[in-house]
């Protein structure tokens, strides 16, 4: 809005198209509000945080931001524009094939660090390989299992599975098996609606 002489693009502020739904809007406030909060040592500036809260509350309101729009002055886009909904979306089928990775990856150190107790690691490229990702994703899988404490990096170098990732494919085995004979010992109905 106008403050004295001065004009503050709030779409520029939280970096949003001015198209952008209330899902948007909200996200984009979050990241930023807490980016330039007083209290992140590393980001802190108090003035967009002001600024980002003033942004907010005006584009948050229907009413005023219906009147901000009458007003805007359409300039170049926004340096960044924030992601729509669908772009923040998890696709199902990724994140399935991650845990199906990660039960692989799990399974071989496992197996590994049975056969080779002394000498449980294995090159990160050959884990690579065998699962034929690419790069960033074998990055992502090692972060990921790195970070809950499965998997460790040793002095050689090399990936090896911890105690909490052994203890992790236990547990995963015997749910597993628990589910087998869950299925086994259900009964098979021959008799009821449907059946003659």
């Amino acid at each position: 809005m106008e403050h004295g002489h001065r004009y503050t693009d709030y779409y520029k502020v939280l970096k949003v198209n001015p198209d952008c739904d209330a899902r948007i809007l909200e996200l984009a406030y979050h990241y930023f509000a807490k980016m330039y909060h007083p209290d992140n040592s590393a980001t802190a500036d108090p003035d967009r945080f002001a600024e980002t809260i003033e942004a907010y509350g005006v584009l948050r309101d229907p009413e005023k931001r219906a009147a901000y729009d009458r007003t805007y002055k359409r300039g170049a886009g926004p340096a960044y524009e924030f992601p729509q909904s669908d772009e923040l979306a998890i696709d199902e089928k990724s994140a399935l094939s991650d845990a199906e990775t990660h039960a692989k990856i799990l399974s071989f150190l496992y197996k590994r660090r049975r056969e080779h107790a002394s000498d449980a690691g294995v090159i990160g490229w050959l884990l690579q390989e065998m699962l034929g990702c690419s790069e960033d994703h074998f990055e992502f899988h090692v972060w990921y299992l790195k970070n809950k404490g499965f998997i460790e990096v040793t002095e050689q170098g090399t990936i090896a599975v911890t105690i909490a990732g052994v203890d992790h494919v236990i547990s995963m085995s015997r749910s597993r098996e628990a589910e087998t004979l869950l299925l086994q010992q259900k009964p098979i109905v021959t008799s009821g609606p449907g059946f003659s």
